[in-house]
C-alpha cells in the first residue's frame, strides 16, 4: 500500500508541537524539561523540538547507558547535544538495574531485565527533574503506544508526551523537517534493552507496514480489508489488532471501583 495513505508530516505540525511543550512547561510552571536521551530517532526529535521551542539552556538531557548500549550511542548523543546546544548528562545505569535483579535473585529473562533497565532510567529522569525544577517529557510514538510497545513505568512514564500522537513513519517525516540528522533517521531502531535487540526484529513487522494497518485499523477497516489495502497477510493483521487491543491496559490509568474499562 502507498505511503500516502497516511498523513504526512509537515512544518505546520511541528511548529504546532513546538507550542505545545511552550504552553505545557509555562503552564506547570516549570523551568524547562529533562528528556531521556537514548541517541536514536525518537529521542532525538523530542530533544530537537524542546531546544527550538524553549531554548537550549532550558533542555536537560540524560544519557543512560547499560552494558547493552552500542558505543555508536555514546557519540551520536554527544554530537548532537553538542550542535544543538544541550545540556548532556550521562549515567551508567547498569549498577542500579544489577542491584535490582540481585534482590530478586538474579535470574531473570533478557525482557524482565529491560523492564528493570526501564524503571531505573525513568526514576533518574524524575529525580533530576525534580532537582532542576523541570518537567519529564516522554518520547513515545503512536505505533509504540497503540502496539504496547514501551515499559510502563518505564518509558510510558512521562509529564508529557510530545511525538506519542505520531506514528513511526510521521517522526521520521518530522526529523526530516527539524533537522534532525539523517544517520539518526536511518539507524535502525531499538528501545536498547539488550544486546542486539531491534524493534521491528521483536515485534516480527516493519514500522512501514505496523502503521498502515494501525492507522487503517483505527480508521474501523476490517482485517479483510486491510490485507487487502497492505498486502499482508489477514493472519498478521488478526494478530496486530488482538495485540492492541490486549495493550489497552498499559494506555489508560489505574482500575479503580465503579468504573468500566
Amino acid at each position: 500500500m502507498s505511503a500516502d495513505r497516511l498523513p504526512r508530516t509537515t512544518e505546520d505540525d511541528a511548529v504546532e508541537l513546538r507550542g505545545f511543550i511552550r504552553r505545557y512547561v509555562d503552564n506547570s510552571n516549570s523551568k524547562g524539561v529533562v528528556v531521556g536521551f537514548s541517541g536514536g530517532i525518537d529521542s532525538a526529535v523530542v530533544v530537537k523540538l524542546a531546544a527550538d521551542a524553549l531554548g537550549p539552556e532550558n533542555v536537560h538531557a540524560l544519557f543512560m547507558p547499560s552494558k547493552a548500549t552500542p558505543e555508536a550511542d555514546y557519540e551520536c548523543t554527544s554530537r548532537m547535544a553538542k550542535e544543538w546546544g544541550i545540556g548532556l548528562e550521562t549515567i551508567d545505569i547498569q549498577p542500579a538495574a544489577d542491584a535490582f535483579a540481585g534482590m530478586l535473585g538474579g535470574d531473570l529473562t533478557a525482557l524482565e531485565m529491560g523492564n528493570i533497565t526501564a524503571r531505573c532510567r525513568m526514576t533518574l529522569l524524575y529525580a533530576r527533574a525534580k532537582s532542576l525544577g523541570c518537567i519529564v517529557l516522554g518520547t513515545s510514538n503512536q505505533s509504540e503506544y497503540m502496539m504496547g510497545y514501551f515499559t510502563k513505568h518505564g518509558d510510558g512514564g512521562s509529564d508529557a508526551a510530545p511525538i506519542v500522537g505520531l506514528y513511526k513513519t510521521n517522526v521520521r517525516q518530522l526529523a526530516r523537517i527539524i533537522g534532525v540528522p539523517e544517520d539518526i533517521i536511518d539507524k535502525p531502531p531499538s528501545a536498547g534493552l539488550w544486546e542486539g535487540q531491534t524493534d521491528e526484529g521483536e515485534m516480527g513487522i516493519t514500522y512501514a507496514d505496523l502503521d498502515h494497518v494501525l492507522f487503517e485499523l483505527e480508521g474501523g477497516r476490517t482485517d479483510a480489508e486491510i490485507s487487502d489495502d497492505t498486502g499482508l497477510p489477514m493472519e498478521k493483521v488478526a494478530e496486530i489488532r488482538a495485540r492492541v487491543k490486549s495493550m489497552a491496559h498499559k494506555r489508560v490509568p489505574p482500575a479503580r471501583p465503579g468504573k468500566t474499562y
